[in-house]
């Protein structure tokens, strides 16, 4: 069931989707849209760090519409129209961070965590009467998804997790030219540096042949007008280290679980996945041969198929 009180009125980006901001109890604003008819089971999507909204691709979401199901997705906390907290104090010496985060150990408090993400999905949901609903994450959003079920076990019905890690001790690090190129910066603030800066990261992180040059030109160009806010990604990364490692949450998760992850992920290796999926008791683990940390065209059709099985089934 739905709480009606909330304005919708269309988005700008798609002629499905609608669009609304909800306030939560914690005074931070969410952007939300919504598409589908309310009374279907809903799909909650979680988008990783630094990520909008729109960057779920439209295609992918059309067919969970098509296929019978409500759709919510929205703007995490720091990012595009959603509210942005009080500026980080950036540590000098990242390494001991980098340190503790690769032995699955927590970093001391900077601002907030990725719990703190899960309770603003939560929050969100219960502000606009979603009572139940299956949740898809991806990167960052799948590690916030982890939680969200873990700890609301009695709302998630579902999980769906894509190129996603738990973070514990030990996994395989990003390649160097990865990590390298995506935690780098554009040359500049100015729309032109920080759209070529996407192309490069998306080429980089992206399936090998399925980068889609214009594609990522036009959503970084949306994405730029909406709300460029590069210390948002910066206050994400720093939930996500200071955090830790996700394993414990994944044992209590009892709901039925489909990790997919990409066979040339050098961003976040399949290992990662694997690390969920067998952290999770009875997940199921989908290798998907040629594709990378995107969610490319090619793809999309065999993504939302899989997702869309594991809803129903």
């Amino acid at each position: 069931m739905t709480n009606t009180i909330y304005h919708l009125r269309p988005s700008p980006h798609s002629l499905i989707f609608q669009e609304t901001r909800v306030q939560l109890n914690n005074h931070l604003t969410i952007h939300v849209e919504v598409a589908g008819n309310p009374k279907d089971p809903c799909i909650v999507l979680i988008m990783g760090l630094g990520c909008q909204l729109i960057h779920w691709p439209l295609k992918f979401c059309e067919h969970l519409v098509e296929q019978g199901f409500y759709v919510v997705r929205f703007d995490n906390r720091d990012i595009g129209l959603s509210s942005k907290t009080k500026p980080l104090i950036v540590p000098k010496n990242l390494f001991p961070f980098m340190l503790k985060f690769k032995l699955g150990l927590k970093n001391k408090l900077v601002s907030y965590t990725l719990i703190d993400m899960a309770e603003d999905t939560a929050a969100l949901l219960t502000q606009m009467g979603i009572e139940k609903y299956g949740v898809i994450g991806a990167s960052m959003g799948g590690m916030i998804a982890q939680i969200l079920a873990a700890k609301y076990p009695q709302n998630v019905e579902k999980l769906g997790l894509l190129f996603t890690s738990n973070n514990q001790a030990f996994l395989p690090a990003p390649r160097p030219k990865q990590l390298q190129v995506f935690f780098s910066r554009a040359k500049s603030t100015e729309k032109s540096d920080v759209i070529a800066h996407n192309i490069k990261v998306n080429t980089v992180i992206g399936s090998p042949h399925c980068v889609n040059k214009k594609q990522v030109q036009e959503i970084s160009e949306i994405a730029y007008d909406r709300c460029y806010t590069p210390s948002g990604v910066l206050h994400q990364l720093f939930a996500i280290l200071c955090t830790g490692s996700l394993r414990k949450w994944d044992k209590k998760i009892t709901q039925p679980t489909l990790v997919v992850h990409g066979d040339c992920d050098k961003l976040l290796p399949a290992q990662h996945g694997k690390a969920v999926a067998n952290a999770i008791k009875g997940a199921k683990f989908k290798l998907i041969s040629g594709m990378g940390h995107d969610i490319p065209d090619e793809y999309i059709a065999h993504l939302s198929t899989l997702f869309t099985q594991h809803f129903k089934s």
